[in-house]
């Protein structure tokens, strides 16, 4: 790959914001795709995002920005979905061009409702794409840092290692620094389950339960992670690397976390509803709790954490109960 890289993001909020302002810093042109046609309009006049990462600023003469989202993948060669997972299928039935001979990363944190396949399986089932032309990009990093430029790692998984590995340079700057990974589907559990891992977090405290109770939360979370990504990808790999445990963490505790300030508003006793409203965002972890937990209906991981928020978001059970019924089951 060249300096002039043909690569595009797809998708609007804070990620697709923070992954085109790393990419900027090491390519003259960097493909857009976003709905909103104001949002467009705004960038290219006032150089920010105005619904995301306003503070990041933005170079309009290095961008082509469209909403159409056929002529952006007509147009480059890598591109690198950032759509909530929720709202995946729904772009993708626009596409009237072909996806099988792109190079595809996934930055979505999150499994595919309509057919309850990660990102990557149904861009492989549903688009053709070759699994040696699909990759995941994940943390542990928060698109608010990556805007405030502070240092922050990320890690690219990908069957074809050099793929990964030549992505990884337009990526890597003085403030991203990157890792290599070939367990594209483990990567990819790994940041769905977190998110669900972190509304626990969030639950937790919005019911009262303190710092002490948060660590033992989370010692069970990489625990129940191992053991659930164990059951659908079997393979060697360290669960206390930074794509899994680091990722957890960061997501569990930071107050830039959409996922624990949604479960932070379920503990204090928001409706699923009313939280989302007053977020104005998307919290991926509340629509990857039914999908994980229906996966493991087959599998039959150990999880009670992932049962817990389940029993709170879906089977309006009361927070207090289920968490008070959790602490009897963590260890």
């Amino acid at each position: 790959m060249s300096k002039e890289a043909k690569i595009a993001v797809l998708g609007g909020g804070s990620w697709a914001t923070a992954i085109v302002k790393m990419l900027s810093e090491n390519l003259d042109t960097v493909g857009w795709y976003m709905r909103s046609v104001y949002a467009i309009e705004h960038i290219k006049r006032n150089k920010h995002n105005p619904n995301y990462l306003s503070s990041a600023e933005l170079h309009p003469e290095q961008l082509d920005l469209s909403d159409d989202i056929n002529e952006i993948v007509d147009n480059y060669d890598i591109l690198i979905f950032a759509i909530p997972s929720a709202f995946l299928k729904g772009e993708l039935d626009k596409l009237t061009v072909s996806l099988k001979d792109k190079v595809v990363f996934s930055a979505i944190k999150g499994i595919v409702p309509e057919t309850g396949l990660i990102v990557g399986e149904h861009f492989h089932d549903y688009h053709s794409v070759p699994f040696e032309n699909i990759g995941v990009l994940t943390g542990p990093c928060h698109a608010e840092e990556v805007a405030m430029e502070r240092l922050s790692y990320l890690t690219l998984a990908c069957e074809d290692e050099e793929k990964a590995k030549n992505l990884s340079k337009y990526i890597a700057s003085r403030y991203i620094k990157t890792k290599i990974s070939d367990d594209i589907i483990g990567t990819e559990y790994a940041a769905m389950l977190k998110n669900i891992y972190a509304i626990a977090a969030g639950i937790a405290h919005g019911l009262g339960y303190g710092d002490n109770f948060q660590s033992v939360l989370m010692s069970n979370a990489i625990r129940e992670m191992k053991r659930y990504i164990k059951k659908v990808h079997k393979m060697k790999r360290n669960i206390n690397d930074s794509a899994y445990l680091g990722d957890l963490l960061v997501t569990g505790y930071s107050v830039f976390s959409r996922n624990r300030m949604f479960g932070n508003m379920i503990g204090k006793g928001y409706t699923v509803k009313s939280a989302m409203m007053e977020m104005s965002m998307v919290a991926e972890g509340y629509y990857a709790t039914k999908s994980a937990y229906e996966i493991n209906q087959k599998n039959g991981a150990k999880t009670p954490i992932i049962d817990a928020v389940y029993n709170v978001l879906y089977g309006k059970k009361e927070a207090k109960d289920e968490f008070e019924k959790l602490t009897n089951r963590l260890n």
